[in-house]
């Protein structure tokens, strides 16, 4: 087991002892200005609070298995988890493969709040499904967030599952969690209106109308766009009926040509 070691407060008392030595010959601004200086000096110190190892060091023979063990133990006793303790987890190869088991865990609220951010700055495949969890049942509120964060960066590979998700749910029935979700996503990706307009439709909440509306009323709209969006509005039973002109866009030019040919 690893000891539960407050590297921060150790952090502190190595800054202290640096002022106290510098008494007269830096002022605090200077101090402020050589921190991050001070903080890679303190990480290759070697310390008798870590059996003469290094804050660098001290953590790289451990299994990440141990070390999201000691990473509980430090939010449990309330010792703040260092950076050192951090990086040595996010440099482990089978890091994504044992946090997402833990994630299976009900490990608390501050503790899943870690391991999804580690598997962020990781930065590799994260387990989709438990993050949808988070999302649809009852989980804080923050890990709900942070759990929609990640996936909305990562609509792509997470589209089947969440389909999957929606399909079940409107065959019960409609949950604000989800359609919060769907509106927040869609806001947020303007640049992507095809995929999340159809996330919209497919819902089937007639709530998305107004989002929807206010959307392609957008003058710069493309005519791509407008046609996904008019389309999602019918489908949720709404009308759009204002005549617009998109003639001297290519893409209207393409399609619009296209149907006279035929």
């Amino acid at each position: 087991m690893i000891k539960t070691i407050d590297l921060d407060n150790l952090f502190d008392k190595y800054i202290e002892d640096y002022v106290y030595a510098n008494i007269g010959k830096v002022n605090p601004e200077e101090i402020e200005n050589k921190m991050p200086i001070l903080y890679t000096e303190f990480g290759n110190k070697p310390l008798k609070e870590l059996n003469g190892k290094t804050p660098n060091t001290f953590y790289k023979d451990f299994s990440s298995a141990e070390l999201i063990n000691c990473l509980s133990d430090h939010i449990e006793k309330g010792v703040g988890v260092s950076d050192f303790l951090y990086e040595a987890i996010v440099e482990k190869e089978d890091a994504v493969e044992v946090i997402s088991k833990k994630l299976l865990e009900d490990g608390g609220e501050e503790f899943t709040a870690y391991l999804i951010n580690l598997l962020s700055d990781i930065g590799k495949d994260i387990p989709y499904n438990r993050y949808l969890d988070f999302i649809l049942y009852d989980y804080p509120e923050s890990i709900s967030e942070l759990a929609t964060e990640n996936l909305g960066s990562s609509a792509e590979q997470v589209k089947e599952a969440i389909l999957k998700e929606f399909r079940q749910t409107t065959e019960s029935k409609k949950d604000d969690r989800v359609f919060n979700l769907l509106v927040e996503e869609f806001v947020k990706h303007g640049e992507n209106v095809p995929l999340y307009a159809s996330y919209l439709s497919k819902y089937g909440d007639e709530r998305a109308l107004p989002f929807l509306m206010t959307a392609i009323e957008n003058e710069k709209i493309s005519y791509a766009d407008f046609e996904e969006l008019r389309f999602a509005i019918e489908a949720l039973g709404g009308e759009y009926n204002k005549t617009r002109d998109f003639s001297k866009e290519k893409t209207y030019k393409k399609i619009t040509g296209a149907r006279i040919k035929k």
